[in-house]
């Protein structure tokens, strides 16, 4: 068992802002002349610290300009490298705990960089069962993830934050399972917090979607997808904390740079709800 949210976070309900690491070597869009490593360094080192200025509880770092993905057994020890070296630049520049997350399901590389780094928890897309994602079929890592885990000596010291249902996705062939036997299959399987997300990237889930989730497991439920300062309080209600990147960026675009001022807005909002105003 890995990390409960009070070991990480200060604050209930914790916020979690997104690094979007742009292009790294050996991805499609990597621009070695006007992008080198220093400068996806630089740039990920002022927007966690923009982050942090602005309230956030924790910093997610993550490949996300990787496009198009690759299966989490198709990354390149490039990726996996280039990732270590930003996290540990971030986390030495910064005073709130960071998590890691590897495109595409790249959690054992997540994990090994999230032990490397110091790093407290990792995202997984896909703990258990499968969907089809742009990259093709996606089947759960959970088991194998769990012992490469024990193998490092990290059972307390990373937590598995895991999506089901994720956004990007078709999940066509698990329809004739609902959506709260979905989430008691990732706990069933050791799953030590929950990700519910909208359909895509900026899309929130329904207060419905969220509230089913809630109520039909003992494990945290965190948002994934397109919290704003106008939905939070509604949707914070029924979970335990979001990660949070799209609204924090400028026009709500996670493409755009940090905006201080609207990751100001939006933790006015969560304080508002933590002191029993909202």
């Amino acid at each position: 068992m890995g990390q409960d949210l009070k070991s990480i976070f200060t604050h209930q309900k914790p916020i979690i802002g997104m690094v979007h690491l742009r292009p790294l070597p050996g991805s499609p869009m990597y621009d070695k002349k006007n992008m080198c490593m220093e400068r996806i360094i630089d740039t990920a080192v002022k927007e966690a610290q923009l982050l942090e200025e602005g309230g956030v509880d924790g910093l997610q770092i993550e490949n996300i300009w990787d496009y198009p993905y690759v299966k989490g057994e198709d990354i390149g020890d490039e990726t996996v490298a280039a990732m270590t070296a930003a996290a540990v630049n971030v986390k030495q520049n910064v005073k709130i705990p960071i998590g890691i997350n590897c495109h595409l399901n790249g959690a054992e590389q997540a994990l090994a960089i999230a032990v490397a780094v110091g790093a407290r928890w990792i995202r997984v897309f896909e703990w258990v069962n499968a969907y089809v994602s742009h990259a093709g079929i996606l089947e759960g890592v959970g088991g194998k993830l769990s012992r490469y885990r024990t193998a490092l000596g990290a059972r307390d010291d990373v937590l598995f934050l895991c999506d089901v249902n994720v956004k990007h996705g078709s999940h066509f062939i698990i329809s004739d399972r609902t959506l709260a036997e979905q989430a008691n299959d990732a706990v069933t399987e050791g799953a030590e917090a929950l990700i519910v997300t909208g359909f895509e990237t900026g899309i929130a889930p329904t207060p419905e979607k969220v509230r089913e989730f809630s109520e039909h497991v003992d494990v945290p439920v965190f948002l994934g997808s397109g919290t704003t300062s106008e939905n939070v309080q509604e949707l914070l209600k029924y979970s335990d904390g979001a990660i949070v990147g799209s609204y924090f960026k400028e026009d709500n675009s996670w493409k755009k740079p940090v905006s201080l001022e609207r990751t100001r807005r939006f933790m006015d909002e969560v304080w508002s709800i933590r002191n029993g105003k909202g």
